[in-house]
Parts: C-alpha cells; sequence; structure tokens
C-alpha cells in the first residue's frame, strides 16, 4: 500500500513499487489479482461482421436492425461495433502494393469502417443510436442509462503502435479484438460475434461442405487445432485467454436475425468459445 511521507518540506509517496523493474516476474506475480470492477457490467457488445453481415446491403442489414430494436424494447442494453468488410479488404490490398508497414494499416483501415458505423447509426438513430467514439468512452454510462445504443468501429486504435504480425503483413489486432477489448474493459454481460455462418467450422463451410460445426470449444484448444479459416480473427483467441472479465464470447448466425436476441437471453445458440479462466470457474463451481 502507498503512504504519504512528510519530514523534509516535501510529501512523498512511500510504495512497494518504487525501486522495482515493473517487468520483473516476482512483482508481476506479487501484484496480480482476480477482481476487476467492470464499468457498465450489464451491457451486451455485439460485432456485426463488416463482409458478413453489412455488404449484404438491405438483405442482410434491415432484418438484423429490427431485431436489435426489439431487443431494446425487451430491454436490453447493447454496445453495437462494425467491421469494414470487403472495402477494408480493399484498402489493405493497396496499403499492402504500396507498401505500407503494418502500423500504416491499421491507421487506415479504421476509417473504411466508419462509413458502416454511420450507415448503421443512419437506421438505428429513430430509436437511440448514436456515433460512439472513444473520446467519449467514459460517457458510455451516461449513453445507455439515456436509452441510447452506442455504435463504434472495431478496429483497435493502436494505429503506428500496432505491433508487428506473427505472420504475414496484415495487423493481428482487427476490429474482433478491437470490441473485445471494449467489452472486458467495460465488464459487458455478454460479447457475441454476428457473422453469416452457425458458428465455428473446422473448415469454412460455404467452401467445403463436408466441414463440421463446433458448439463449444475452448480458444487453447481451437488455437491449437489450427484450422485453416475462421469466422473470427486469431489473435481473439490469445486475448480472451488473458481476459478477466469476460471469459467467454459466442458466435453466431446474423442471416437468421432471432438468433441474436436468443444468445442475450443466455441460450445455447451458436458456438461457445471459452478461456481457462471460466472452465477454471465452472469447475471450481464459481458461476460469477
Amino acid at each position: 500500500m502507498a503512504e504519504l511521507v512528510q519530514g523534509d518540506g516535501r510529501t512523498h509517496i512511500s510504495s512497494g513499487l518504487m525501486r522495482e523493474s515493473l517487468v520483473s516476474t516476482k512483482l508481476l506475480a506479487d501484484t496480480h489479482h482476480e477482481k476487476v470492477i467492470p464499468m457498465v457490467p450489464d451491457v451486451n457488445m455485439i460485432t456485426i461482421g463488416g463482409q458478413s453481415i453489412m455488404d449484404r446491403g438491405a438483405e442482410g442489414v434491415l432484418p438484423l436492425v429490427d431485431t436489435i430494436i426489439k431487443a431494446k424494447e425487451l430491454g436490453h442494453k447493447m454496445v453495437l461495433g462494425v467491421g469494414g468488410g470487403t472495402r477494408a479488404r480493399h484498402t489493405y490490398s493497396i496499403g499492402v502494393d504500396l507498401g505500407l508497414p503494418v502500423g500504416g494499416l491499421a491507421r487506415i483501415v479504421g476509417g473504411v469502417e466508419e462509413q458502416n458505423r454511420n450507415m448503421l447509426q443512419f437506421l438505428l438513430a429513430p430509436h437511440g443510436g448514436i456515433t460512439f467514439v472513444k473520446d467519449h468512452f467514459q460517457d458510455l454510462q451516461l449513453f445507455l442509462s439515456g436509452g441510447m445504443i452506442p455504435i463504434c468501429i472495431g478496429q483497435p486504435p493502436y494505429h503506428f503502435w500496432e505491433p508487428p504480425p506473427l505472420k504475414g503483413g496484415f495487423p493481428d489486432n482487427g476490429p474482433d479484438v478491437g470490441l473485445f477489448l471494449m467489452a472486458e474493459i467495460i465488464g459487458a454481460k455478454t460479447m457475441i460475434y454476428v457473422k453469416d455462418v452457425d458458428g465455428v467450422y473446422t473448415d469454412n463451410p460455404n467452401k467445403n461442405p463436408d466441414a463440421e460445426f463446433i458448439k463449444e470449444i475452448s480458444a487453447l484448444d481451437l488455437l491449437d487445432r489450427n484450422y485453416p479459416d475462421l469466422p473470427i480473427e486469431r489473435e481473439l483467441l490469445r486475448t480472451l485467454e488473458n481476459a478477466r472479465l469476460v471469459t467467454s464470447v459466442r458466435v453466431i448466425n446474423g442471416l437468421n436475425p432471432e438468433n441474436l436476441i436468443k444468445a442475450m437471453n443466455g441460450e445455447d445458440v451458436g458456438t461457445h468459445i471459452y478461456s481457462q479462466r471460466a472452465l477454471d470457474a465452472k469447475n471450481s463451481g464459481d458461476n460469477t
């Protein structure tokens, strides 16, 4: 515990961390604790796929918008996030062709996602949909208490500080990771990824009819299996494993919009992905 020290005409803060290295393994172990205070624990974080949903236009978006409105009427609090879809891929293609570094790619793709965010906000504006940017993050509870539906982009604001990727030339941290990080900060009740498939398969079911559906799996197991294609970013699985507050996510098919309300109600729909922390809590009988 820190304490104030006086006596030489100045006030000092005496702390056990004063002369410690913040990368010391012993210090990290000593300061580790499981208790973290959530900001907004009763909210549902919903990620709407750019290519899987938004790029489909009215056919894919409008039924989902109607479901979101219905969910709000049922009392569900939501924060919506969107990806960039095909236009983000075009932007990546041009950026790679120009030889931009990964931090440059991370910087430009967020601007593409803003287009999808704005379209969704226009559609939901009569029902409380508002543009939500990182500068107003600490106003989130005010927005939700006022019956609003905050809508944001997914790309995390690492920008030029995006870490080098493990493989390839694209940022490891895309919209799936960005919105999960937001869910972890606010301690969201649920983290739902709305895609155009029923959940996670052993391969892309749109290309491989023999792909097998996975109902439930741990993040580590899914990483270890190294399937050729996934509907979510692999870095999300690594991030999920380190999270304290959000210990599982669900991947659902947004082309059947009623799945969204089912997921917010806690029903077993789509694919459930959980962390080791969630498994340990389940095995110990702790349901918190």
